[in-house]
């Protein structure tokens, strides 16, 4: 699963370069008892099974490189992982990620192992392999050189807590829908107050929930206070 997903694309351009190592770990290859198992039935009883504690515990221990690392378990229960916590995580000079399976883990994992937990979104994966993706696509995008051009990754949505606003390429007049005319303008002020409406439009739109937080300038408010009488005057 991770072969394949790490082996192209910016990211597999960042490890020929020595930019990021990625390193995948079998929880098995810590076990020195023959069967090699995992995990085992809860105490308490209950369906399913719980990942064991000395699996993860050993492998964490071998494979952290300092009392810096940041350790994470990929969890439903998490902090909902979003650009700042990327952005976060990207801080540290190792970060190393636990992918949850079955009915969860030994809550000793949880409790005196982990910095802490992440998740990538209200509903249930069949493991945590597919958010450790998610994440380390999405961190690997703050570390210096992974890609090209660092203002692409300023203005990427949600690095100022908005959507994007909406882009548009060659040709002109696609089938009769056209790209709006301010975009030719010339005018740099226009454009950038153009591109800041629709940034706001669409969130406001779209997440709202996301200007609840967001510190806006006297500019912004002006700027959604016309959208919003604009959209009364639609309803009305």
């Amino acid at each position: 699963m991770f072969k394949n997903i790490f082996s192209g694309g910016i990211i597999n351009k960042a490890q020929e370069k020595g930019i990021v190592e990625i390193h995948v770990h079998n929880l098995r290859d810590f076990i020195v008892d023959k069967h090699k198992q995992v995990d085992d039935r809860p105490y308490g009883g209950g369906k399913g099974m719980v990942f064991k504690p000395g699996p993860i515990f050993e492998a964490v221990e071998k494979v952290k490189q300092s009392e810096s690392a940041a350790v994470y378990l990929l969890s439903p229960q998490g902090r909902k992982f979003n650009f700042k916590f990327a952005e976060e995580l990207a801080r540290h000079p190792q970060l190393i990620l636990i992918c949850g399976r079955y009915e969860g883990v030994d809550e000793r994992v949880i409790q005196h192992l982990v910095t802490g937990e992440i998740s990538i979104g209200d509903y249930i994966l069949t493991g945590g392999e597919p958010a450790a993706i998610v994440v380390v696509d999405a961190v690997s995008r703050f570390i210096p050189q992974v890609v090209g051009k660092t203002e692409s990754v300023r203005n990427d949505s949600f690095s100022e807590g908005l959507l994007d606003f909406p882009q548009y390429t060659r040709p002109r007049d696609f089938k009769g829908m056209k790209v709006p005319q301010v975009l030719f303008s010339g005018n740099h002020d226009k454009i950038n107050w153009w591109r800041r409406k629709k940034s706001l439009e669409k969130t406001l739109s779209m997440r709202p929930d996301l200007l609840k937080d967001k510190e806006l300038s006297s500019e912004d408010k002006k700027i959604l206070s016309e959208i919003k009488k604009g959209k009364d005057n639609e309803s009305g």
